[in-house]
């Protein structure tokens, strides 16, 4: 049985990784990193094929001050080819202060628990999302693309399960205002597969013109199976973060977000493409690693890609004849 449903696995050729370690990654640290040091990394990132990167947060520098040089970090990289930028931001002023920046594309940061928003936005869910009216017709305004965002869209670490009839009124307010990209993050770490799967068929029946995209943590070893129940759902845009690092200030115990290697490497087994360079992304985690002083979670980042480990079982084989 188990074997026949693998037969029926449908999966996408390609999908689209979106790099979120210089936001999410960096926020989480406890020390400051250097901007030129959060500029080095986002310039080696671009070296492996990444083309999509959430580079910063607007968010107010009291807030997340691992962030505060946001502006300063943004201006650096804008000469980099063939990248495309997005920054959360959390109001009006963060939106403007993106734009002013020079991104081109901005990030609306909502929650999907009224108790997650108000320790994360001091505000109920319906009532922060309706202050994105203005942002909205801000980022019109300047020429500038909008994508929601859910956070603990699959559990919230203070209510509990999520009904998918609660998203499916967030993303409905979305639509409303013209945004019909959005992320559907896992931020406290408490989907697996089936929510997943389930979770997806019934908001892509409803809301099929909207382009969801993933944003899944590692708190409990599911991301990556996560991400294929997602992927048999047609879904084909994916968050995470080099050396896994990440995690919600605002969560307890939450860890970070898929590894971008962790996530290339399954996929590129499965022969699904992304266009990034696994050994150059492995060099650029390694560093990562050395610069900040730990790994974050990430599994091949500790034990390798499979290529390094054929060899060697061929040379045990051949010594074994």
């Amino acid at each position: 049985m188990f074997i026949d449903t693998l037969k029926k696995l449908e999966l996408p050729k390609a999908i689209h990784i979106c790099e979120v370690a210089p936001r999410d990654g960096f926020q989480a640290l406890d020390q400051w990193l250097p901007t030129e040091q959060k500029v080095a990394i986002v310039k080696k990132l671009a070296t492996t094929g990444i083309r999509y990167v959430e580079i910063t947060s607007f968010v107010h520098p009291k807030a997340i001050p691992q962030l505060r040089d946001a502006a300063e970090v943004v201006e650096a990289c804008q000469g980099l080819e063939n990248m495309h930028f997005q920054a959360l931001v959390p109001n009006l002023i963060g939106a403007q202060r993106a734009i002013d920046a020079g991104l081109k594309k901005i990030k609306l940061m909502l929650s999907a628990t009224d108790s997650h928003s108000i320790s994360n936005a001091n505000s109920k869910t319906e009532d922060a999302q309706k202050g994105f009216f203005s942002i909205v017709e801000l980022a019109t305004k300047h020429g500038v693309a909008i994508k929601g965002s859910i956070s603990v869209a699959f559990g919230c670490p203070f209510e509990g399960k999520v009904p998918t009839s609660r998203i499916s009124q967030i993303v409905q307010r979305y639509v409303s205002m013209g945004v019909e990209e959005i992320s559907l993050a896992d931020s406290s770490g408490a989907a697996n597969p089936k929510l997943v799967y389930d979770m997806l068929g019934e908001l892509s029946e409803i809301f099929p013109t909207v382009t969801f995209s993933m944003h899944f943590h590692n708190t409990r070893g599911l991301a990556f199976a996560n991400a294929v129940a997602a992927m048999q759902q047609g879904i084909t845009h994916f968050d995470s973060s080099v050396a896994a690092l990440g995690g919600c200030p605002y969560i307890p115990g939450a860890s970070g977000n898929i590894g971008t290697e962790d996530l290339v490497h399954g996929v590129h087994e499965m022969g699904i493409e992304t266009g990034i360079d696994l050994d150059k992304l492995l060099e650029v985690a390694k560093e990562v690693k050395q610069i900040v002083g730990f790994n974050g979670g990430s599994y091949i980042l500790r034990a390798g890609p499979l290529s390094q480990l054929a060899p060697k079982l061929e040379k045990q084989e051949k010594v074994g004849e």
